[in-house]
């Protein structure tokens, strides 16, 4: 028996277009998934597995995965930054050298830097 609920996300979906990428498309799926997990477990009809499942993802040992995972990818994107940002400033000074070379009168165009 489908419930009040489930029929309103069923016509929900409907109304929804179908994600054009991947990523997109497996977001619209998990949350399909969501929703289907969810109305068993308040209908009583969720599976042993099922509620396993969503009592692992709520433990302290979960949460703090996930949070070290989220910060390890900060770390990440900083070091990537630092990593551009270093790059950017080598050039600023090849460029300056360059441009001190040629104000001093020693420019060569087949100098290699």
């Amino acid at each position: 028996m489908i419930s009040v609920r489930t029929a309103k996300k069923n016509a929900e979906r409907q109304k929804m277009p179908r994600a054009l990428t991947p990523e997109g498309r497996e977001d619209q799926i998990i949350a399909y998934a969501m929703d289907v997990a969810e109305e068993r477990i308040l209908n009583g009809t969720a599976s042993d597995g099922l509620l396993i499942q969503f009592l692992k993802q709520g433990s302290s040992k979960e949460r703090l995965e996930r949070e070290i995972m989220a910060e390890q990818k900060k770390l990440i994107e900083a070091k990537t930054e630092a990593i551009e940002s270093a790059k950017r400033v080598e050039e600023l000074y090849r460029e300056a050298l360059k441009a001190m070379r040629t104000y001093s009168g020693t420019h060569d165009d087949d100098e290699v830097y």
